[in-house]
């Protein structure tokens, strides 16, 4: 049973990364902003006001909106790839535990600060190409943590990809976990039924019926 495994610590998510207070309060308001309009939409105006600065404070420490957006989404992603790096590492090495420790990990990250996730999930396909490709990495390491923990429990007969048991087919079963784990933001509310624990425990059991992990030892 997965739901006896501890959970992931889930380090604070101070945005931006190394900010000041007044920064952090205009990331802040940009993230609530972001997230119920989206950022095409938002003003700097808009992003002042809700800090009750004037317009002109955010240039002293973002040199536009669009240096504001990136460096929050880049923020959000360096904090999430640290995190699942940490939650692997804390965990046992056998395969089946570490992803469910990389699952687990994913969906509170996701589900918990949900607002940040989502903005990142929905606007880095709108930052420029250079810094696009910046997250663009950010997610292939993610994913490629993933793989890497898939393709060990293929060798060692714990799961059975699909298709077959080749880096090919963990990159393809990887994909499919970090997606379906990362965009929990895009669907759960405060007010969902479910605990985020709970959430925890159900999407662990489907990345392990992902992978096809064997069936744990009798006894």
């Amino acid at each position: 049973m997965t739901a006896a495994l501890p959970p992931a610590p889930q380090p604070e998510l101070w945005l931006p990364i190394g900010g000041t207070g007044l920064q952090r309060r205009i990331a802040g308001a940009a993230i609530e902003l972001f997230y119920s309009q989206g950022a095409t939409a938002t003003s700097v105006r808009e992003i002042t006001a809700a800090c009750g600065l004037t317009p002109g404070a955010l240039y002293n420490h973002f040199s536009s909106k669009e240096q504001l957006l990136y460096v929050l989404v880049r923020d959000i992603h360096v904090l999430a790839d640290e995190g699942l790096e940490e939650a692997i590492s804390a965990a046992e090495p056998q395969p089946r535990v570490q992803l469910a420790a990389a699952a687990r990990f994913l969906v509170g990250r996701a589900a918990g600060p949900r607002k940040p996730s989502h903005v990142a999930n929905r606007e880095y396909t709108r930052l420029p190409r250079p810094a696009r490709d910046e997250i663009v990495a950010i997610r292939r390491r993610m994913r490629a943590r993933f793989a890497d923990i898939l393709l060990s429990g293929a060798q060692a007969d714990v799961f059975s990809l699909p298709g077959s048991q080749d880096m090919a087919a963990a990159v393809l079963t990887a994909t499919a976990i970090a997606t379906l784990c990362g965009n929990i933001s895009e669907w759960t509310r405060e007010n969902y039924p479910i605990s985020l624990s709970d959430l925890q425990d159900r999407y662990v059991e489907m990345a392990l019926r992902l992978a096809g992990a064997a069936p744990p030892p009798a006894g």
